[in-house]
């Protein structure tokens, strides 16, 4: 065979090795070198930039993400054959060996995939046994990869002086931008660093200040006037071409919102290398100027240290969080993250156990509760302030953080209780509950700060526990802590009264419903009451708040929901230690409010989420000293937020009307002729008690005979419809409403009418109430009267169609 037919085939037998290697899986090249993280807050903005493992500055950016402008000047600039050489340009190499060998100018004569082939394989090419071996080199990356593949691997890797690497780091470290964003001058200097790195890089000190460097501005204008000569157009930028550039040095690169970016990087070990927090850098902004602010104004008082988190209710989204009041204040272990610590809630868990009281049909808002000296078994608790208040209305026992209604209300439920709900809300390492008892109530467990942000979410969120997320919703980061699965937990009346809630193992916290929606909107309404520390009247747009206190004054907590934000608030020390200055009223509650008004100065608040009351929500009248339905002789009522079917309703029989003989020595239930009628107030013994050991003594009411029997029966109200033993047909597609009526009204009032354990409704004397039943079924219906005597009688309801 002559030579021409030897060429050939060897050139065929190549050709098919080469293809074979190209079918033959390869190592993605993004692997070969240790990569960078950059970490951007919710709007682009650049919270840091991580060092690889080699300590390097290394981001991957796909081709399909750089500017066309850029790959077209590296191109020009470096390998105008790219596309068509075999990873070797001979000509060009020859004329680099010859004028480097034969006394001239020192010409490598390498090709982008040469230069690839050096980086990724650290070859000395300096002698012609390495520029040999990178020749090799470059041949086999030509073999095993695509042209499009070792042009994104080149442009990630290329030096772009000191320790950075790759377009998308010099983009970030020089001009605070994505790669994706360059401008042609900007990817005009880009294109002309790696060539010669050392004095090309796009920041050196000149006078002090930061400026690009001359050699980097000559090869500027020498790719420009190459690039204008292909576009004409671009004539028009050559003033930006010459200009020097805004750039920044590299130890100017951000080191923004050090905790929650810290966390991240912890948690969030694999997907994307770029994490997009869900982090509002203004609003980030505002809280680090508050918390400064106020940590400096309390310097005095030995407050050197606090924690914000700040959530968005409705995506349950992090917008802000300082973990210390200073990252880099070693005496206050600055570096130490307060989001995770576990630590004593005071009183910050007292709305969740009215709420459950809610739910449970132990109290509705005006219940009245005994604050007086009580044991609780071994266990009795005291008021903050040392003080009792007697008879307290259950919305006012929480603003005013009562203590022991507090634990009077604990002490009620049933199941689920305040330890069961803690648990299936999530709250990790909890003890078992014989070890907290009662004391839990009132702070005795520890929370960290996302899990009670997680609890006032849930108020806000009509009841519904949802896990807290960190980044953008495309890449959700697992909670700071992990727990114990979160449990479902039925209302009450669906409960066995021994049934446990049973939990085990771990896992991330779970979208759950915990409370009903009428008693996180009820607890929510309650909280709103509570008045704002500096002008002592209810804060203006709505804020539903709490502050607690832990043993010790070790914590103060400031936690609440206004808008469309859940605010937590900490102060006090990662060492544990007490201070007297540190109460919730008086140390978080005014950083939690000025960080409120910061944010609604700066127009960062955001549009208030619609709040509508549940349908299972009813506002009723009641006797305001009792709490119970109002009778005859009430003097002073107020409205209650009543949940039909769960609260407890009765009426009133505090204030009764005894009548007097002309001299005063005799009373009786029933009218004395010639006597006088007065409305008395007739309390329990030891609410009396409690009254007359404040130096608040009442009244004491008149001893009276009873009334007979056959009195009260002669009185009482008679139902006269519906009907006795008579089934009620209505239709499903236009039901007719009952009509509920009694005989008379007994010169006792209005008549209060039920269904089942259902408040319905009140009717004024001789009035009759429309009813309109919700299922078919039987129904046990009952009026009393504002004198307290009832009727009963069951009806049967059917619908058809």
């Amino acid at each position: 065979m002559r030579w021409p037919g030897r060429i050939g085939v060897a050139a065929l037998c190549i050709g098919a090795l080469l293809a074979g290697l190209r079918t033959v899986p390869a190592t993605p090249l993004s692997a070969h070198a240790p990569l960078s993280r950059a970490v951007y807050a919710e709007g682009g903005e650049l919270l840091r930039l991580t060092l690889a493992r080699d300590d390097h500055y290394r981001l991957w950016v796909p081709l399909s993400r750089m500017p066309p402008h850029l790959i077209e000047a590296v191109l020009l600039y470096e390998d105008r054959w790219f596309q068509w050489h075999p990873g070797v340009n001979l000509p060009a190499l020859a004329r680099g060996a010859w004028s480097t060998y034969s006394g001239g100018a020192r010409l490598g004569g390498s090709t982008l995939t040469m230069q690839l082939a050096r980086r990724l394989y650290h070859i000395d090419s300096r002698r012609p046994a390495g520029k040999l071996t990178q020749v090799l080199a470059a041949l086999w990356l030509e073999a095993r990869y695509s042209k499009r593949d070792l042009l994104e691997a080149y442009l990630n890797l290329a030096p772009y002086g000191g320790n950075i690497e790759g377009v998308g780091a010099a983009s970030l470290a020089y001009f605070d931008k994505d790669a994706a964003a360059l401008t042609l001058p900007e990817s005009i200097a880009l294109a002309v660093i790696p060539q010669n790195p050392a004095k090309r890089n796009a920041v050196t000190r000149v006078r002090g200040e930061a400026a690009a460097p001359p050699a980097l501005a000559d090869a500027r204008l020498r790719l420009f006037e190459q690039w204008s000569a292909r576009h004409p157009a671009s004539q028009a930028l050559r003033a930006d071409s010459v200009l020097s550039l805004k750039t920044r040095r590299i130890n100017q690169l951000p080191f923004r919102a050090p905790h929650v970016v810290e966390h991240a990087l912890a948690t969030q070990s694999g997907g994307s290398r770029d994490l997009r927090l869900s982090l509002d850098w203004k609003k980030q902004q505002a809280v680090e100027r508050v918390l400064a602010r106020y940590i400096e104004s309390r310097k005095e008082q030995g407050i050197r240290n606090a924690a914000v988190l700040l959530l968005d209710a409705d995506t349950m989204q992090v917008k802000a969080l300082a973990g210390s009041a200073d990252y880099f204040n070693a005496a206050i272990d600055g570096q130490v993250n307060a989001i995770a610590a576990k630590r004593s809630p005071g009183s910050t868990l007292k709305p969740f156990l009215y709420a459950l009281a809610l739910d449970q049909g132990v109290l509705h808002t005006k219940t009245v509760l005994k604050d007086a000296p009580t044991a609780f078994g071994p266990f009795s608790p005291e008021n903050f302030d040392g003080r009792f208040m007697g008879p307290v209305a259950a919305d006012e026992a929480l603003i005013r953080s009562r203590n022991v209604p507090a634990v009077s209300v604990a002490a009620r439920l049933s199941r689920p209780s305040l330890y069961d709900f803690l648990k299936a809300s999530g709250v990790a390492r909890m003890a078992s509950e014989a070890h907290y008892g009662l004391a839990l109530s009132l702070g005795g467990g520890e929370v960290t700060m996302e899990e009670l942000a997680r609890l006032y979410a849930m108020l806000a969120n009509g009841g519904q526990l949802r896990p807290v997320a960190y980044l953008e919703p495309a890449e959700q980061l697992r909670p700071v802590e992990h727990s114990r699965p979160v449990v479902q937990l039925r209302p009450a009346e669906q409960l066995q009264p021994t049934e446990q809630l049973r939990q085990s193992g771990t896992a991330p916290v779970a979208a759950a419903r915990l409370l009903s929606e009428e008693a996180a909107f009820v607890t929510l309404n309650m909280l709103e009451a509570n008045p704002r520390p500096d002008t002592f009247s209810k804060a203006v747009p709505a804020v539903a708040w709490k502050t607690g206190t832990s043993w010790g004054f070790r914590d103060a907590w400031s936690a609440g929901v206004f808008g469309r934000h859940v605010l937590v608030v900490w102060a006090g020390n990662f060492d544990g230690a007490g201070n007297p200055a540190l109460v919730g009223v008086q140390a978080a509650a005014p950083l939690f409010f000025q960080i409120i008004d910061a944010l609604r100065a700066d127009g960062l608040s955001g549009a208030e989420l619609p709040r509508h009351v549940p349908p299972g929500v009813a506002r009723v009248e009641v006797c305001a000293a009792s709490g119970d339905l109002p009778n005859l002789h009430c003097p002073v009522k107020t409205a209650a937020w009543f949940i039909p079917g769960k609260s407890p309703i009765r009426i009133s029989t505090l204030h009764r009307a005894v009548w007097l003989d002309a001299a005063g020595s005799r009373a009786s239930c029933r009218p004395i002729a010639g006597g006088r009628m007065e409305v008395h107030e007739y309390w329990p013994s030891d609410l009396a008690r409690l009254f007359r050991d404040a130096g608040m003594p009442r009244r004491a009411a008149p001893v009276t005979s009873d009334c007979s029997a056959a009195d009260a029966e002669e009185e009482r109200p008679q139902i006269t419809s519906p009907l006795r033993a008579v089934t009620y047909t209505l239709k499903q597609s236009r039901p007719e409403p009952l009509r509920l009526a009694v005989n008379r009204a007994a010169g006792a009032g209005a008549a209060h009418w039920f269904a089942d354990n259902a408040y319905l409704g009140r009717a004024a004397p001789g009035e009759s109430l429309a009813w309109q039943p919700g299922r078919s079924g039987r129904y046990l219906l009952r009026v009393v009267d504002e004198a307290g005597r009832a009727d009963a009688r069951e009806v049967r309801v059917e619908f058809i169609d």
